[in-house]
Parts: structure tokens; sequence; C-alpha cells
């Protein structure tokens, strides 16, 4: 039984904000009902909200704003509606930010006034909308705000306006919320949106961040996702909230440069030293500043009017979250999932050793794959999900993950002895890690699987060796001109896209050019090989066809008193991108037993 008889229905219910505010009510006890335009919008949000613990899945009610009565169903009991519904996105045409953003609020308060049991119809509307003129517009307002503020903007301008104006004379109880920029979940740093301030890191991160936009006092305040919808449910409770804005922001969010130089510093890249005035940005060509004319707007040093929202806050004992905390953890997950290219999958960072690490599979998983080069552990993703209670991880300096090979024995002395991990899957360079961890917990490691050995096959090619030469070209190489490289073919491009990525930021191509002519190193292989000739535990090889043992690896794994090799047939250098279901079936085989068929051979004790 919902809490003083409550049910809420959550217009734009599937969206960023709708979904959090679905499940603090859900938490809360309060009847909730989703209203989705479609049966694809309510699997996300129950999947999604599953995903949280949250396995009350709220009523389904069908939503069509071109329609007079905007809802499929039975509404009479409705006692609160959050509109989070509407269009976040640059670029419109007129007709369609005020189709959605306009036109969707005049339905909405229609439909409220309609209600016979409502307390409150909260509104998110944003910072820099509110505190305008609530008057009805003139038409040549209407033309000068479009013309001066951009599409998206003027829309949420002027949907402000005439909800106040339409809720007011139909007597509709209306809060409004005036949410700052929205970012991740303050726990999770969890985010799927993309645009504005989160656009700026991923060139922050990428490295192609130019200059500073704006001066030392453009301040671009933030909330949590999470904070918000918390806030937002506590409205319909209080009775002094009826009639009024709040603005919901941290005031003591730091001014946007000291904002990405914070974010700089946590993601190990250097912040630009220029900066450049908003000015003068506006009066630049969009091809240089790759800026959206319409987000300079929310470039300014200007400050809002949070007193209410902090007197409400405190009345409800509600925090605030910290908010450099939750800017971190936010940072963490648009990097993690590539700013929205990799949306999907359980990735994330950590600090095994206090270097920072990604990490995609399942947390603490006892299989851990190392990945070779130039490749990073995205092109891991598919082994790792076929092999389950398995995770991957970029080496440090490579991939998404900081620091150097100097940093090796430290970083897999904590990956060995606090995260977990029992099985080493190493593949090429990785297979070194892997078999340095090995020897030094040889107890910690129960076995090792060991995937294109580079100290048990052919040295590289002469061009290898050189970094001189192999940096630029790792620097400028596209998907299928290294698709091509790797496999012989540009079948596979689309899964080397992120490497390519990776090898393009900071030092991971010099640090990758660097590591490939150690593979080289006389020395470091035959240590290698002697290591390998002392771990007491199981060893598995797996190698392709079309790169093949060495005689002399040939005789080193037929002395182990434990030695499993497996060939996959057709394979190179890199089966888990050609190969990635027969690597997955050799790795399952290691403790379920071998067998030689789909492309897959193996043999006990040597070859």
């Amino acid at each position: 039984m919902s809490p003083d008889g409550r049910h809420a229905l959550v217009l734009g219910a599937s969206g960023f904000i709708g979904r959090h505010v679905v499940l603090a009510l859900g938490q809360a006890g309060v009847r909730v009902s989703a209203a989705n335009r479609s049966d694809a919008s309510r699997q996300r949000l129950a999947h999604w909200l599953a995903g949280r613990g949250h396995d009350r899945v709220p009523a389904d009610l069908r939503v069509d704003f071109a329609t007079d009565s905007l809802i499929e169903g039975e509404c009479d009991d409705i006692t609160e509606i959050y509109n989070c519904a509407g269009a976040y996105r640059f670029g419109m045409s007129v007709e369609e930010a005020r189709r959605a953003n306009v036109d969707s609020v005049r339905a909405v308060v229609a439909f409220a006034a309609r209600l016979p049991n409502l307390r409150r119809l909260v509104q998110v509307s944003g910072y820099r909308v509110g505190g305008h003129d609530p008057e009805p517009w003139t038409e040549g307002r209407r033309r000068e705000a479009y013309r001066t503020l951009g599409a998206y903007e003027a829309s949420r301008v002027e949907a402000d306006a005439v909800f106040q104006d339409l809720a007011t004379q139909s007597g509709v109880p209306w809060s409004i919320v005036n949410p700052a920029s929205v970012i991740g979940d303050s726990i999770t740093g969890e985010s799927d949106q993309y645009l504005g301030l989160a656009s700026t890191m991923k060139d922050l991160w990428q490295g192609s961040l130019a200059a500073l936009p704006g001066d030392r006092r453009t301040f671009v305040p933030v909330v949590a996702a999470d904070h918000l919808a918390r806030f937002m449910t506590l409205l319909p409770m209080d009775a002094a909230t009826r009639s009024t804005s709040y603005w919901l922001l941290d005031d003591d969010t730091p001014a946007l440069h000291d904002l990405l130089t914070l974010v700089a510093e946590h993601y190990g890249v250097r912040a630009p030293r220029a900066r450049v005035p908003v000015a003068l940005l506006k009066r630049l060509p969009q091809r240089l500043t790759k800026a959206d004319p319409e987000t300079l707007t929310f470039l300014s040093a200007d400050r809002y009017p949070t007193d209410s929202a902090h007197a409400f806050a405190a009345r409800h004992r509600l925090a605030m979250p910290d908010t450099v905390t939750t800017i971190h953890r936010w940072a963490d997950h648009l990097a993690a999932h590539r700013f929205g290219d990799a949306p999907s999958g359980d990735r994330r960072f950590t600090e095994p050793g206090g270097f920072r690490t990604f990490e995609l599979g399942e947390p603490g998983a006892p299989t851990l794959m190392l990945p070779g080069l130039p490749v990073n552990a995205d092109t891991w993703a598919p082994v790792v999900a076929a092999v389950g209670n398995a995770r991957a991880v970029d080496l440090p300096g490579l991939g998404m993950s900081t620091g150097r090979h100097d940093d090796w024995p430290a970083w897999l002395t904590a990956l060995v002895t606090e995260t977990g991990a029992r099985h080493l899957v190493g593949h090429s360079i990785g297979a070194a890690a892997a078999v340095e961890a090995a020897t030094v917990h040889p107890h910690a490691v129960d076995r090792l699987t060991l995937v294109s050995p580079f100290f048990l096959q052919a040295p590289p090619r002469r061009t290898a060796k050189s970094p001189l030469l192999t940096r630029p070209y790792l620097r400028r190489t596209t998907p299928t001109g290294l698709a091509a490289r790797l496999t012989g073919g540009t079948n596979h491009a689309t899964a080397l896209r992120s490497s390519v990525a990776d090898l393009r930021r900071g030092a991971v191509a010099a640090t990758t050019a660097r590591l490939l002519a150690a593979t080289g190193n006389t020395r470091w292989r035959a240590d290698l090989r002697d290591k390998l000739r002392c771990y007491p535990g199981h060893v598995h090889i797996i190698v392709g066809s079309r790169d093949p043992l060495t005689a002399e690896g040939e005789s080193l794994l037929s002395v182990l008193p434990d030695a499993t090799v497996t060939v996959i047939d057709g394979a190179g250098h890199h089966p888990q991108l050609t190969h990635p279901e027969d690597v997955a079936e050799a790795m399952g085989g290691t403790s379920l037993g071998l067998r030689g068929e789909n492309g897959v051979s193996a043999a006990r004790g040597g070859l």
C-alpha cells in the first residue's frame, strides 16, 4: 500500500531523469504508473530498474502527446504527476523544439486539470530557464527569444511561462524544479547523457580540447541525478511548495575552469592552458570551436536563487551528496563507457595498488584476462562474456589505464593478492605479465593460460623493434588499417575502433611502441621462459595455426609437469579477434576436458 494513498504518474519515465524519479518513488513505497510511448520503452525501464535491485515494475500507461486524452487507461486516482518529458537536444528547428517542449506542456496541464484527486504537478524545467517573466508571450518576444537563445533553450523558457500561466489559470497545484546540469548518480556515477558538459569532458579525455571555454568566473553548476529525483518526490508532501520554483544545484560547484582541471587531474591528462572568452567563442566559426552555438549561452558567470531549495532540503533532512566526489564518479562512468560508444556491459575503473585501471566483466571474478599489443581489454569482451565469471583489464599505460611498465610488479601483486585473480589469462605482452605475477606469487595463481605468448614464438619483425617508426604509425592508424595489419583483412575493423581511439590518447602509442620493441629483447624472452619453467601450476597455451610456437617453445613445454596446448585452426596472433568462440571454448576446456572440434585441436604434455 502506498503511503498516504499516493499514486504517482511519471511522464518521460524511460528518460534519464524520469527513471531516477521512478526508482526514488518506488524505493519510498509509492505506487507508480509510467507513461511510455511504446512497449519497448517500458521494457527498457523495467530492465534498468531490475539492474538496480528494484523488481517492482510500475504500471504501464501509453502516452500520446498528439491526442486530447494524452493517456490511455484509468487515471482518476492519480495524486501526483512528474513531468520529465521533453526533448533535450541541440540543433532542433523552432517548430520541432516547440512541439516537443511547449505543446507537450500544454497537453500535460490540460490532462492534470481533469484529475479529481491531484495534489501536485511537478514540472522539470532548468536553471537557465526559470526566473523569466511568466506572462504570456507576444509573437515579438517569441521571435527574439528563439533568435538569441536558440531553439532548445528558448522552447524551455517559453514552456516554463506557458506552464505557470496555464496551471495557475486551471487551478492545478504545481511546483517547478530548475535543476542545474544533471550529472551521474552520486554513488555509481551512471549517466547516459553526453551533451553539454559531458561532451567537453570527452574532448578533455581524448586530448582534443584545445582551450578552456569562458573565463575564471564561468559557472556551470551541477546536481546528481539521484539527489534531484529524491528532491522531486518530496515536493507533493509539503504544502509550502505549491506554486513555487526551486533552483536545485550546488553553489559550491567549482568554476568551469577549476572543474575541468579537476577532471583532467583525475583522468591523468593535461588541462589546456589556453582560454577562450565566451564573446570570442560566439564570433568564431563552429568548425573551429566544435561547439554547438546553442550551448554557449550556458557559459555564464550568473548565480542562482538556491535559498528556498536549501531550506526545503534541510526541512526534509535531504543532504546533497559531495559534488566533487560525484563529479569524479560521473567522469569515471563516462570514460569507462567511452562517452556512449560502449553504453552496455559492466565497465569501471579500479585502483589495484593505487594504479588507475580500466576493467570490464564481473567484479572480483577469479579469471583475469591481460590483453596484448596493440589492442585493449575491449577486444576481449566477447571472450569474457562467453567464459563467464571473468574480467579483463588494461595493463598500466595501455588502453584506458594509467601507469608505466615499471608499475607492473606492484600492480600485478595487488591484482593477485587483493582482487581475487586466481586464473591469469595473458595474451602476447599480457602473457609476460601473467608469468611475472605467477613467479612472484606461485601459490596465489592457480593456473596460467597464455594466448600467443610472444616469448615462445618467433621474434617480431624488424620494424616493430624501432619505437621511432612504430609510434607514429600507431598514432595515425585507422581501424581498417590496424585490422589489416593484425588479422590480414578488414572484417574486424569495428572491434578495433576503441583500440585505435586509445592509441591516439596521450602516451599510449609511445608506451605501446616501447613494449613492442621490448618483445624482441633476447634477454627478456629468455628470462620469461626460465620463469615459466619454474611455475608449479597448470599451464595452458593457446596459439593460432598461423602463429605457431617455435621449436624452442615446444621443447620448453614438453618438460613442464602440467601443460596443455591448444591450436586454433586458421587463427593468427590475435585469436580473440578472429576466433573468440574458439578461445572461450579452449579456456573452458582447461577444466572441463578439451575437445578437438570446431577448429580447435588440443594436446596434453606438449605438441
